[in-house]
């Protein structure tokens, strides 16, 4: 794996963890791009039986990111998550009549890739490239990631309460 600027990004990979890719998969679509804190508190709460190993990589990320690079934990965002098809481990279950049945157990490898927002250079050129829009009066990059944050949490208040309004007919 060939990183850009070693200095911004840290990984963490998880191989031959024993569960289909796509069920893991349905939870990394949720973290992706989002703060460590958040990323914790969403895998904690979802039902999904991939989340506890993916949640052990997010942390075992952030621990390499304190003590390795020095960051702080706050500043951290996932900035890559993929989940990849790895080996399938084969059985064979015996049945009736001396015949014999395939058991197939698939594996898969987890990438979690964390950056910091502080040291990084091209996060404006990332949050375009989004499509968010951040406000100008902020000259700290974590301030302004969390005026973002919170300028699209209530943008998403204002929706719910317009739809609110039109169904409420009293």
């Amino acid at each position: 794996m060939i990183k850009r600027d070693p200095d911004v990004e840290v990984s963490a990979l998880g191989q031959h963890i024993c569960m289909s890719a796509h069920k893991a998969r349905r939870v990394i679509d949720q973290i992706r791009g989002r703060s460590y804190e958040e990323t914790l508190m969403i895998l904690e709460l979802m039902p999904y039986r991939a989340c506890y190993p993916i949640f052990k990589l997010v942390y075992s990320a952030a621990a390499n990111a304190s003590h390795n690079m020095g960051f702080k934990e706050t500043d951290l965002i996932i900035s890559q998550a993929e989940v990849n098809e790895g080996t399938i481990v084969k059985k064979l279950k015996p049945r009736a009549r001396g015949r014999s049945y395939p058991i197939k157990r698939p594996t898969c490898h987890i990438t979690i890739v964390l950056k910091d927002i502080s040291k990084d250079q091209d996060y404006f050129i990332w949050l375009r490239k989004i499509g968010y829009v951040y406000i100008d009066k902020y000259t700290d990059v974590r301030e302004r990631y969390l005026c973002m944050v919170e300028h699209e949490r209530l943008k998403w208040a204002n929706d719910n309460e317009e739809s609110e309004g039109v169904w409420d007919k009293k």
